[in-house]
């Protein structure tokens, strides 16, 4: 069934992780509902927008990471690619910075 990608550790773990985020955000929003807030971003968001957002800077970090890789490898005079850990720490953190401040 899931043949078609090539499921990785690191590709695991990111699904797993958008996952359980969902699961965490839809109980926090059922015990707490949300009100919207101005943070950094150009309008007023509930933390649902916030976290769609992050995601979507999550993908687009890590798609950016895996299309540069071997400029990186020429950048920085790298004998093979970048893990794609450091992709996800990348990501992880911009998605946690919109949450907290977006």
């Amino acid at each position: 069934m899931f043949d078609w990608m090539v499921w990785t550790t690191p590709t695991a773990v990111f699904f797993i992780c958008i996952a359980l985020m969902l699961a965490a955000m839809t109980v926090w929003e059922i015990r707490s509902p949300t009100v919207l807030r101005k943070g950094f971003l150009p309008m007023a968001t509930t933390r649902g927008d916030r976290l769609f957002i992050g995601l979507l800077v999550a993908a687009y970090i890590n798609l950016a990471f895996l299309g540069l890789g071997e400029t990186f490898m020429d950048w920085f005079a790298l004998d093979e690619e970048p893990s794609v850990w450091i992709s996800f720490v990348l990501s992880m953190g911009a998605l946690a910075l919109i949450m907290k401040k977006g």
